[in-house]
């Protein structure tokens, strides 16, 4: 008799596992079988019976009736054939049992080895067949174990594996944590199927996007491209063809709903959503937002951008440890290069040059001094009059008396301009 853990066995595994009650009969049988050649001796046609209901047990062999026996493993004495068959024929080939007087101990050893070797085999089968074309999905499941530095999530009826190379590295995992993740890809290796999962993968905020926006999921908006540096931020692209469709309004959702719950998701990774365009001027000009670009030059030849801000725009452009401007020019296709735009310094050092050098042509002074008179607000002959001369020595760093020179001959120059006008 086949022991009842077996049986129960069966029925577990059948309404558990789904594993079909006739692949665990199938490999019991042909486990048994060999232990029965083992123990029967070398019959030359043997058969395994299993009841699969009360689990019962018999070998069969075929035997060819004749009067007198001379190989045992394959004969039969005729009056010994008739107590199975009354009629039986000299020459006739006659099935009939040889169980081994103790061999259901043995038999029911083999045959829970062979049943749990094509549980193992038949899980790895239906994870495969399961999985082979789910990558690409979100999975859900629960944190189990770590494997060094790699995460073992269970899926339920299977496990996968997120390497640390698609976890998050600002995210902490522990065991009994819910995720959620991105089925990278669906592996038949060697050691059998194994699912690679990810949260760091690009393609994980799509997929919650596409989740989250139903104008994503039927297509009247498109995500044009994906930019992520996992745990710190992300940009996508969006489009829509109907022009009545705003595309980051429909991700951002109402009172910014829709993308509060993939932020929520993401352990509050920063996502920008950003105007797809085909222009490239304009695309860059809307991913590098909210920072205010002075000018933009392509090099198309290069594929590479200039980029000219102010002094204090050129931090929030560049971004933190330059991830805007890097984040940017993946999610373009071009190279981003941001420079201050020096310009309006450039016209104001010339206007200081301008008035310094009239200052030092009426005044007979020196350039530098007169350089500094302009930038302490002391530009023009009029104002040189009506200052107190220590004013003057105190905005350009020179002696009292030299600055009451400087103002007798702005009086002398003023009055000389008004007397000539």
């Amino acid at each position: 008799m086949m022991n009842s853990e077996i049986l129960a066995g069966l029925d577990f595994f059948e309404r558990d596992k789904g594993i079909k009650r006739e692949v665990l009969l199938e490999a019991i049988n042909n486990a048994v079988l060999a232990a029965a050649r083992k123990a029967v001796g070398p019959a030359k046609d043997l058969r395994v019976d299993i009841d699969p209901k009360s689990g019962e047990m018999k070998v069969y062999a075929k035997l060819i009736v004749v009067e007198k026996v001379e190989n045992k493993h394959d004969e039969i004495k005729l009056d010994l054939a008739k107590k199975f068959k009354n009629d039986v024929q000299l020459g006739e080939e006659l099935e009939v049992p040889v169980t081994p007087r103790d061999f259901g101990r043995i038999a029911a050893q083999t045959a829970k080895q062979a049943m749990m070797q094509r549980i193992r085999q038949a899980e790895k089968e239906m994870i495969y067949d399961e999985f082979k074309d789910r990558a690409g999905e979100i999975v859900s499941g629960t944190v189990r174990r770590f494997e060094r530095l790699d995460v073992v999530v269970d899926l339920g009826k299977f496990e996968a594996v997120m390497p640390n190379k698609e976890r998050v590295q600002t995210e902490d995992y522990n065991v009994g944590d819910r995720i959620r993740a991105y089925v990278v890809a669906v592996q038949n290796g060697a050691r059998g199927p194994e699912i690679i999962i990810s949260r760091s993968h690009p393609n994980f905020v799509r997929r919650l996007f596409e989740t989250e926006v139903s104008e994503i999921a039927d297509r009247t908006v498109e995500i044009k491209g994906i930019a992520r540096e996992a745990g710190h931020r992300t940009k996508i692209a969006v489009w829509s063809a109907n022009d009545k469709v705003d595309p980051v309004g429909a991700c951002v959702g109402m009172r910014g709903a829709r993308v509060k719950n993939i932020v929520r998701e993401l352990n509050n990774e920063k996502v920008d959503i950003i105007r797809w365009s085909s222009d490239t001027k304009e695309f860059v000009l809307e991913a590098l937002k909210p920072a205010k670009v002075k000018s933009v030059t392509l090099d198309e030849s290069k594929k590479n951008i200039l980029i000219k801000v102010d002094e204090d725009q050129l931090s929030l452009a560049i971004g933190k440890r330059g991830q805007n401007a890097r984040l940017t020019s993946r999610l373009t296709g071009w190279d981003i290069n941001i420079e201050q735009d020096k310009s309006v310094i450039e016209d104001f050092n010339e206007r200081v040059g301008k008035a310094a050098k009239t200052l030092a042509d009426a005044l007979g002074i020196d350039q530098a001094v007169a350089v500094s008179l302009v930038k302490g607000g002391l530009s023009t002959l009029e104002t040189l009059t009506e200052v107190e001369p220590q004013d003057i020595a105190d905005t350009v760093g020179i002696p009292l008396e030299k600055a009451t020179e400087i103002q007798t001959a702005a009086k002398r120059a003023s009055g000389s301009l008004a007397s000539t006008q």
